[in-house]
């Protein structure tokens, strides 16, 4: 869990063993974006490819290397180091577990290079800077659209993410504080609920599963933390006759998501700018390639697992719902059109049409 400790910035003193003056990023600067896995499709297609444009747009010069460990932490170290040798001068990271990427930030603060949590925070002191929305509010949405579609008695699966996610807790202490009161009292039944290692979704399929199974299809709502857990729901319960009956929450607003909502088998996704979340690592990216002041961005401080002050660079979210959702994420998310979210069985949805 992330605690906020106070405005302002921690900005560029706390890199230890590091001296940030102010200079010019040159063509002989390289910076390394480490991506965590290749299951969710957001990370190359949205978030790596936001970062790569806008860092060509603002510094061009700068040589920007992306690395992928297909959930592999042994992997995402050995990756790290050899952005180390080839001479990354800023690392920006999106750890595939919080606590055994400290090395990661650890490392790099050795040899004077800052690191960037993105996404998922870095239980380092060294982590610098984590560039990421409000995930409790985000899970406590997920529950609360649930909530809105069910009624008293009903009972509710819920779908969580990685255990080792540190945004996972975060984002299912959202959804309890919304649903423990509901259960305490009971107003929603807690039929069934699961970790899904790896966010991987043959993993919640595998649970949703289970849960129909031990509750006989009586199930009226799934509080799913992302939408590969939903999509793998909605796949179970297809095969039960259940898809398009039960509400379904998600997150990232994928492609894939946005056609499910508009087929009325997904029901909500939270949504974050994630163009604008890699825009803004970007940013201070070339910040601390030049030395500079990024206290604009990174507005806040926080707390991580470690107890760690983090300068934090907060990015909005969107609770998006139906198809009017869908229209809102479109019009504000450059990486997806109409035209991609139109094809197959949603192609035939008024919203299409």
């Amino acid at each position: 869990m992330f605690s906020n400790l106070k405005k302002g910035l921690l900005a560029t003193s706390m890199l230890a063993g590091a001296t940030l003056t102010a200079q010019t990023a040159t063509a002989e600067d390289m910076v390394a974006l480490l991506l965590p896995e290749n299951v969710n499709p957001r990370w190359e297609q949205q978030d790596a490819a936001a970062f790569v444009r806008t860092m060509a747009e603002i510094a061009p010069d700068v040589k920007v290397e992306v690395f992928n460990a297909n959930n592999d932490t042994s992997v995402q170290q050995r990756q790290a180091e050899q952005a180390l040798t080839q001479g990354a001068k800023v690392l920006v990271v999106i750890p595939i577990d919080g606590e055994s990427s400290a090395i990661i930030a650890d490392s790099a603060a050795q040899e004077g290079i800052p690191t960037i949590a993105y996404d998922r925070m870095i239980n380092s002191p060294n982590t610098l800077v984590w560039v990421q929305a409000d995930m409790f509010a985000t899970g406590a949405a997920q529950a609360q659209h649930v909530v809105d579609n069910t009624s008293s008695g009903d009972t509710l699966v819920l779908l969580k993410g990685s255990p080792t996610d540190p945004n996972a807790a975060v984002i299912h202490a959202g959804q309890v504080s919304v649903l423990e009161p509901l259960f305490a009292s009971g107003e929603r039944v807690m039929g069934y609920e699961n970790w899904t290692p790896g966010w991987d979704p043959a993993i919640a399929r595998r649970s949703m599963d289970q849960a129909l199974t031990q509750l006989s299809n009586n199930v009226q709502g799934v509080v799913s933390s992302n939408d590969g857990n939903a999509g793998a729901a909605i796949e179970s319960m297809e095969e039960q006759g259940m898809a398009g009956t039960v509400p379904v929450s998600g997150l990232d607003c994928t492609v894939q998501a946005q056609q499910l909502m508009l087929l009325g088998k997904q029901t909500q996704c939270g949504w974050r700018p994630l163009h604008e979340m890699a825009a803004a690592a970007a940013q201070v990216t070339v910040r601390m390639l030049e030395g500079t002041d990024y206290s604009d961005l990174a507005t806040e401080v926080v707390q991580n697992a470690g107890g760690n002050d983090v300068a934090f660079v907060p990015v909005g979210s969107y609770s998006a719902v139906g198809a009017e959702g869908v229209a809102y994420v479109i019009e504000n998310d450059p990486s997806i059109t109409k035209d991609m979210v139109c094809q197959g069985e949603a192609a035939a949805t008024d919203f299409c049409q």
